[in-house]
């Protein structure tokens, strides 16, 4: 399985997705947002980082990188695509996923560990990881507050495309609606997430949680067809 990882001008979480790419036992390598071939990819990540110095809105600018053609394409094929932190935001701002994301509601950069729980088991990103699992990642961000109006978020609640909530104890850090963490669009194959997965792929770094969502990926995406 080969996984494209996006480096965009300001990514700082390219080499840990990379790495946690390669833990979950793809063949992973960086692509620079200037290039138009995503090289094969059976999935591709959008890492964390501040793209573009977060100019605008976070994620307003990354849109219009001429890799994000070739991400476009690969979703329209059916490819697997994860949108991690600021890479969720990217795929807000590209249209690929539903909603926005805006300041937190206390003002200020959150960094610290939550809990997720897994709202779909029956998606590429989450099969691989058990029943009632809640998993412990770390976010970094300042603009996580998940935000869709109160009659849309019915609808994707009701199509199961709310991926993640943040869970207790740690409870929701940035006023999220309803808790949302992470979404997925129609088909479940383009996920994005404000915690990092990436961040918590060894036990060394305080939890190995997030290789289960990164192997689920992996391993799903060996079996996922992708349209010529």
């Amino acid at each position: 399985v080969k996984v494209a990882v996006v480096v965009f001008p300001g990514s700082n979480c390219d080499r840990d997705a990379l790495h946690g790419a390669r833990l979950a036992g793809a063949e992973a390598e960086l692509v620079w947002h200037e290039d138009t071939d995503l090289r094969g990819a059976d999935a591709v990540i959008l890492p964390g980082g501040f793209a573009h110095g977060d100019y605008l809105r976070a994620g307003a600018i990354a849109r219009f990188s001429p890799i994000m053609g070739a991400v476009r394409d690969h979703a329209a094929r059916g490819g697997l695509l994860l949108g991690i932190c600021n890479g969720f935001q990217v795929l807000t701002e590209a249209g690929l996923l539903p909603g926005a994301l805006r300041r937190n509601s206390t003002l200020r950069f959150e960094h610290r560990w939550v809990r997720l729980s897994i709202e779909n088991h029956d998606m590429p990103f989450t099969r691989g990881i058990p029943a009632g699992k809640t998993l412990r990642l770390p976010i970094a961000h300042g603009e996580g507050n998940f935000y869709l109006p109160d009659a849309e978020l019915d609808a994707l609640e009701n199509a199961d495309q709310v991926a993640f909530r943040y869970a207790p104890p740690e409870g929701n850090p940035n006023g999220s609606a309803r808790d949302v963490a992470g979404v997925t669009d129609a088909t479940g194959r383009i996920c994005g997430l404000m915690p990092h997965p990436e961040r918590a792929s060894e036990a060394m770094l305080g939890s190995d949680d997030g290789l289960l969502l990164l192997r689920s990926m992996v391993e799903s995406a060996a079996r996922v067809e992708v349209a010529a």
